[in-house]
Formats: C-alpha cells, structure tokens, sequence
C-alpha cells in the first residue's frame, strides 16, 4: 500500500499550486465582492489546460486519471472554491460525452472545451425536483426529427459564464429510464443569476428552457439513457467535490493554525492552551481521514473498481468536516475571523455550498445504505 503520488502527480500539484497563487489566490476577495470572475480568468484555465484534465489525448486532452484531477482541484480550492466549477463541470460534463458520444460528437464537441472555448454546465436540477433527479419535469417534446426543450433548470453553477450545457429532459415514461441527455449551445436561452451565501462569483443561477429546438445530432449516447450517464459521472466527481471541501477547510485551518502559534494572551501563546490547540487537532485528523477516503475513491475508479461507496462516504462527510473545520478557524480567529475582512469568513461561506452540490448528505447516505444492506433492505 502506497500513500505517496508519483513524481509526475508531485510536478502537476506544484505546477497547479503555482498557477493558484498567482492567477487564483490574488484575487479571491474581489471576486467574491464584485460576484464575478475576474477578467481573463477563464481563458487562463483554458491555457493551463485545466479544462482538458480527464478528457481525451485524440482530442487534445490530458487524459489524466482520477487521483490527479483530484490533485488539481485541491490546490485551486485553497486559494478559491469557486474557480473550480468550471473545472469541475469540464471533468465530469467532459467525461459524460466522452464515454458516451459518437466518434462525429466527440471531434466537434470535446477540442472547444479543452481550448476554453466551450465552458460548460450541468442541467439537472429543477426548481421542484433536486434529489429526486429521477423525477424532472423539463419536456422534449417531438418536433419533426428533433425536439422542443421546455421547463427550468435551476441552481446551475457557471450559468453566468457557460457556453454550453447537458441539458436533462424527459422524452418517455415516468422515473430515470424516461430521460434523454442533449449536449446543446446556450445562446439565446434566458439565464437569471441567483443571490448565494457563498461562492457569489461561481455565476450559479437558472436557465429557461422555452422551446429550446434540439436535433437527434445533440443527443448524448441515445435516447432514454440520460439519468444512467449522469449517476455514473457522480461516482467521481462526488469525490472531487470532497476533495474540494477538504481543501477549503483546511485551508481555513492552517490560518488558524498560524494565528494560535503568534497571538499571544495571558503571557503565552494561544497554541499553549489545551482549549485552543486540541479542536484544531481534531478538526485536523476529521479532515485528513476524509481526504484518504476521497482519494480511495479515485484510485478505485482509476483502477476498474467501483468507486460508488467510498466517493458518497467521502461525499456525505467532507463538506461537513470542512464547514465544521472553517467553523472552529473563525472561533480560533475571534474578531478576526468573524470579519469579512479577515481570512476565513468567506471560506466558511463558500464551503457550506458542497453539502448542497451533486448530492445531500441524505441522498450520498442512501446510496451507501443500498450497497451496506441492499436495496430490499435500505431506505
């Protein structure tokens, strides 16, 4: 058992860390008061190659496994949460259409997005139908060899900023085998911005759908196979997410950290007393054991094993051990932390997002629950 990177997986995380605090980092608290990413920001991605991680080499891509998109993520998530969106949106959008379009698709559609050029979102969720995925309501209705998309999609990160989007709808029967994914351009389509707690520059909002035309050229993988598609992607990005959440906490962490080893009260440093330094160190090992479970389930997937149980255990958990974490920096912190102008305020915003994003604490715990005692027997 081997709990090291390899020397290539060492180079991209310095190579990623220095683009973070350079390109990221500077500008993290502009971006969260303006509610926008700084200008360049996305083209800069593109030619660091930060949107061609996991896709293919035929197509310009990295091709790069799991545990190093993992790595990737990591490092932009501790200088801003919300720059990874985009990147993240690329790895699993970008890894639905490669493993499920046609040879045609895959040449017009993946060498945009690994240029920049197409920044892409994810169309699942609707305003009445979030966990419950399976039951959405959007309507591809037939329209000569094509179809009609109508209906709302809802809480879409990077629907400020995406060029393109798969888009769920349902084309048959009732429950997930009634769903047809469709890869389509956003032109024209009503978008409207939503006022977050954190993550205010992520660009999250709606998309309004009113007979939006869609051709059989912009269907992902076939007809009635979209749901599928999808659920697979979670296995990994449930845990790149975790990852994410991890990094943010820990992030917020070291500055307490660093606060407690400086500020001194009663003669010593704060670090002296027990009441300081112990919940650091046990946010500190909650943390670390999460970041091992994360990083199993991409070594699963990058290794032909399922990665469902371990990525929606670290799904469930990270982002509550994060919040938690960047919770006890702000107190460590004291006046410090609780202002907006201090180090951790927005991290403690920002992070309280990922026990919302591609699945709830309720919904990852089902689907291990199902696998733990088996369907028949599980919620």
């Amino acid at each position: 058992m081997d709990f090291d990177f390899t020397p290539e997986q060492n180079a991209l995380a310095k190579q990623a860390r220095q683009f973070a605090a350079e390109r990221v980092a500077p500008y993290r608290r502009e971006s969260d008061v303006h509610g926008s990413y700084r200008p360049g920001l996305l083209p800069d991605l593109g030619a660091e190659g930060l949107f061609a991680l996991r896709l293919p080499e035929a197509y310009g891509g990295q091709d790069l496994d799991a545990v190093s998109a993992g790595i990737v993520l990591e490092e932009l998530a501790a200088a801003d949460l919300s720059v990874c969106f985009p990147v993240l949106n690329a790895a699993l959008v970008g890894g639905v259409l490669a493993a499920n379009g046609s040879p045609e698709q895959l040449a017009e559609w993946l060498p945009p997005i690994v240029r920049g050029e197409s920044v892409l979102a994810l169309g699942l969720t609707e305003p009445g139908h979030g966990t419950d995925a399976a039951a959405i309501e959007t309507r591809a209705e037939p329209d000569g060899d094509g179809w009609l998309l109508t209906g709302e999609k809802t809480s879409i990160m990077s629907a400020a900023y995406a060029t393109h989007a798969l888009l769920f709808a349902r084309t048959g029967e009732p429950g997930p085998y009634g769903i047809t994914a469709f890869y389509v351009g956003l032109d024209g389509v009503e978008r409207e911005l939503l006022q977050d707690l954190g993550c205010r520059s992520g660009g999250r909002g709606r998309l309004v759908l009113d007979g939006l035309r869609v051709g059989p050229e912009h269907v992902v993988g076939g007809v009635g196979r979209g749901f599928g598609q999808v659920m697979r992607g979670f296995g990994v990005s449930r845990a790149l997410i975790a990852l994410m959440a991890i990094a943010v906490g820990r992030a917020a962490l070291d500055e307490a950290i660093a606060h407690a080893a400086t500020r001194e009260a009663f003669g010593q440093v704060l670090g002296r007393f027990q009441a300081v330094s112990f919940p650091l160190v046990e946010h500190a090992t909650l943390l670390h054991a999460a970041r091992l479970v994360a990083f199993e389930a991409l070594w699963r997937a990058d290794v032909g094993l399922d990665p469902r149980e371990a990525a929606n255990m670290a799904k469930w958990w990270a982002p509550k051990a994060a919040v938690e974490a960047a919770h006890q920096a702000l107190l460590t912190l004291g006046h410090l932390g609780w202002s907006e102008d201090g180090p951790v305020a927005q991290r403690l915003r920002d992070v309280i997002g990922l026990q919302l994003a591609d699945g709830t604490a309720a919904a990852t715990k089902l689907v291990v629950a199902r696998r733990l005692l088996g369907r028949e027997n599980a919620p």
